[in-house]
């Protein structure tokens, strides 16, 4: 007797046991896929959120106005305002005029605090004062005799009162800061004496010692970074370029270009630090370039960015279609034109989208920078280039690892506020290869 089929059992409109299994499956994976998706970006607004939190202060600072004397008798006895007289003046001999004018300043204002010693009070502007002043009677010679009104840097421990990093409880047990500085701190707060507002100075000081975390900034390593950038984009660009047109276009295919393209896609996945070794080597320890130049550091950025770039390169043009090569040819263009004219104009956008996160990914290194002495604690700022590729510099990313090496908790929050200058500098990067690739974007 034939067995009897229930055509419910197969049919197309009831789902059976099979199917509701595999949907449940389905539906699992779009979960698990949705709860990754949700836990990355929460982990990267809450790094994003403490980076801002720990950082964004460091664009404030606290500042104290004072009117300087400056006085003939201490800065310049005999009247000629000899430059090279001036010179041989030291910050010390700058420090007594600070001092009064902080005197005459607790004096006016009515602001004294007991308990308060001279030294305390001396102690509450930063040690960068007196050389401020001296800076300002080297650049105006002609102001002495005058009382100039200037806003110095409060220490850092004054401005970290502002901040939150010091209380009157902390003051207790922290040798650097007194209550009664922070007490007097307020009250010259009150009298309009003492502000926080935007610190410039972040952006445009140099580095300062380990004393002076008040008064550093990122104006050495940011130009020290630009140098960089600009020997990169300058030496990678057109040889990167260049070698991925033969490599796709010219090159023929047996084992010595096999071999080739091998080398450039493990060079692509070499850590950084191999290429600090490499530029060591032969950049310092053969060529004799000086340590902590940002020529050295170009060099071996691009090294490390070339092969980014030539994959890039080499995507792009693998990109365009063959017709458009096919077209060029068929009408008596040669290899050359219809490469140069056709072909590449077509793979602008990748190219330069590829450039420029390459180099994104080189301004953020670190690792090969410390090994050719770029951690180096560098104040002056290196001349124009081409001479200014020789000087000593620092950058971005190595200032951050140098800030955080340092004892003083002020130091920590200018590390966090150098990675925000940094993220610009990468947003700004990456937004720029998307512009570039919608502009120069062609359909076909």
């Amino acid at each position: 007797m034939p067995a009897v089929v229930d055509s419910q059992s197969r049919s197309l409109f009831k789902r059976g046991e099979r199917t509701r299994r595999r949907h449940a499956a389905e539906k699992r994976f779009r979960m698990i896929g949705l709860a990754a998706v949700i836990f990355g970006i929460l982990a990267l607004f809450g790094l994003l959120g403490s980076i801002l939190n720990n950082g964004a202060s460091s664009f404030r600072q606290t500042y104290i106005t004072l009117d300087i004397h400056l006085d003939p008798a201490k800065l310049d006895k005999t009247g000629d305002r000899d430059p090279e007289a001036l010179r041989k003046l030291t910050t010390f001999s700058y420090q007594p005029l600070i001092k009064m004018a902080l005197d005459a300043l607790v004096e006016g204002k009515g602001v004294s605090v007991e308990g308060l010693t001279s030294k305390d009070l001396e102690g509450m502007i930063s040690k960068e004062a007196p050389a401020e002043l001296r800076r300002f009677v080297l650049a105006h010679p002609s102001r002495i005799g005058e009382t100039v009104t200037f806003a110095f840097l409060a220490d850092g421990r004054i401005d970290g009162y502002y901040k939150g990093r010091v209380t009157m409880a902390t003051a207790e047990l922290d040798r650097n800061v007194t209550p009664e500085q922070l007490r007097l701190a307020d009250k010259l707060k009150d009298a309009g004496v003492l502000a926080t507002r935007f610190n410039w100075s972040f952006l445009t000081a140099p580095d300062a010692s380990d004393t002076r975390p008040e008064a550093a900034g990122l104006g050495v390593a940011i130009l020290g970074s630009a140098y960089m950038m600009l020997i990169v984009l300058v030496l990678s660009l057109p040889i990167g370029v260049a070698a991925s047109i033969y490599l796709e276009e010219f090159a023929p295919r047996n084992r010595l270009t096999d071999v080739i393209e091998v080398n450039i896609a493990n060079l692509a996945a070499v850590p950084s630090i191999v290429f600090g070794i490499l530029g060591l080597a032969v950049f310092i320890n053969y060529a004799g370039l000086p340590q902590s130049a940002p020529i050295v550091g170009g060099l071996v950025l691009t090294l490390m960015t070339l092969p980014t770039i030539i994959i890039a390169t080499r995507a792009a043009l693998k990109a365009v279609p063959p017709s458009i090569r096919e077209a060029a040819l068929g009408v008596g263009a040669s290899k050359m034109q219809a490469i140069f004219h056709h072909v590449l104009p077509l793979a602008a956008p990748g190219i330069l989208t590829g450039t420029i996160i390459g180099l994104a990914q080189a301004l953020g290194e670190t690792a090969p920078l410390l090994l050719i002495g770029m951690v180096a604690f560098v104040r002056e700022f290196p001349a124009a280039p081409p001479g200014g590729f020789f000087d000593p510099a620092s950058a971005l990313p190595v200032q951050v690892y140098n800030w955080t090496q340092r004892g003083d908790p002020a130091f920590i929050e200018r590390a966090s506020g150098a990675i925000i200058v940094l993220l610009v500098f990468l947003i700004i990067m990456n937004l720029g290869a998307i512009f570039l690739r919608r502009r120069f974007e062609r359909r076909w």
